[in-house]
């Protein structure tokens, strides 16, 4: 091995002179730290030239650059206004043709065009801002600890107190009021929206008491025509001889093929049926209850548990109980569903059922009580 560390036999080049892969370089040949090619220290670079901007050299265009900036913050407001009235003049029903998206709902994009433009209209005019007419100036700051004297804190707290000024707020007061207009105006659609998700409550409670289980009285005043109870999802109607003991029925009204909105309908009148003896049901006044309001000894439920609305959808034949997967909260059949054990405070609401002169199970009213999680109204 040489001098430099090359192995022997692989000399630092070829009969030729040129060099080979396998020559070693070492960064430090000839040369010491800080005497030759690599210096101690490198020098400091500096800051590039500063180049005025125009305006900062021309008055007009200072005057032209905040009327750009007041200019984005009034859009901003316009779009802002756009999303408040959206919110309550346009149905959100309907519906419109966009090319490249298709058939989509007219609210939804009108909402949320405007509430995008509201936002970048901000930002593009506080960027703006802060190109045109905010100080330009580049300042090198040094390291030092972290924790300031008292004088360098008492400096900072100065600097940012006339950050105002800085800004040339006073100055230009149409930029403060047209910066604190569209920020104002911006925070509102936030706030509608959640007002206008709450709802009102009266409506609300009335809303969750409402199921398509419901009968409309007739023209006469009288209660309507009982409502079949359908297999969920056949939507075929269900004999009482179809309905074994230790059975399990997915049940939904045949009312809702009538239904306009599906989905809402469809969760709150979910239902569960099954048969028990008639023995099986306790003798105090719950069991009872649960059983008169059954046909012999087939009994319906809500599906929706009065904990947090998770669909209870596990029966267990032996012991007569329903289980919620979600937080196990279990209801004894045999008692009206009575809760004993988990967070549910409420038993689950029985829907009164019998039979018409087919033999197919129908409902004669709707549930007593509403349905799904408790509320404080309740």
């Amino acid at each position: 091995m040489s001098a430099h560390g090359t192995p022997p036999g692989t000399g630092g080049s070829t009969s030729g002179g040129a060099s080979t892969s396998t020559d070693v370089v070492h960064l430090d040949e000839g040369h010491h730290i800080g005497t030759g090619g690599l210096p101690a220290r490198f020098p400091d670079p500096g800051l590039p030239p500063h180049i005025e901007r125009l305006a900062d050299r021309d008055a007009v265009a200072a005057r032209r650059a905040e009327r750009q900036v007041a200019t984005l913050f009034g859009l901003s407001m316009l779009a802002t206004l756009v999303f408040l009235v959206g919110y309550f003049a346009i149905d959100y029903t309907r519906g419109v043709f966009l090319p490249g998206i298709g058939y989509t709902n007219l609210l939804n994009v009108v909402l949320g065009v405007s509430m995008a433009l509201s936002l970048f209209l901000i930002g593009a005019g506080a960027v703006h801002w802060a190109k045109t007419l905010m100080p330009d100036s580049e300042i090198v700051e040094e390291r030092h600890p972290q924790r300031s004297d008292d004088a360098s804190r008492t400096k900072a707290v100065d600097v940012i107190l006339g950050g105002g000024d800085a800004a040339q707020l006073g100055r230009r007061p149409i930029l403060k009021y047209s910066l604190g207009g569209a920020l104002g105006l911006f925070a509102l659609p936030f706030v509608v929206q959640v007002a206008g998700s709450l709802g009102n409550p009266t409506v609300a409670v009335r809303e969750l008491g409402e199921t398509i289980w419901d009968i409309a009285p007739g023209p006469d005043g009288k209660p309507g025509a009982p409502i079949r109870l359908f297999r969920d999802p056949e939507m075929t109607p269900i004999k009482v001889s179809d309905v074994t003991i230790g059975s399990v029925f997915h049940v939904m009204p045949e009312t809702l093929k009538n239904s306009k909105h599906v989905l809402e309908d469809k969760g709150k009148a979910a239902v569960l049926l099954m048969r028990l003896a008639p023995t099986d049901f306790d003798p105090g006044a719950k069991g009872q209850k649960a059983l008169s309001w059954g046909h012999d000894g087939i009994v319906a439920y809500s599906k929706l548990c009065t904990h947090v609305g998770c669909p209870v959808g596990l029966y267990e034949q032996t012991t007569h109980h329903l289980l919620c997967p979600c937080h196990q909260s279990t209801f004894d059949v045999t008692k009206d569903c009575e809760v004993i054990f988990g967070p549910a405070k409420r038993p689950l609401p029985q829907l009164k059922i019998t039979v018409d002169d087919a033999g197919y199970l129908v409902a004669p009213e709707g549930f007593h009580e509403p349905v799904g999680p408790s509320y404080w109204e309740r």
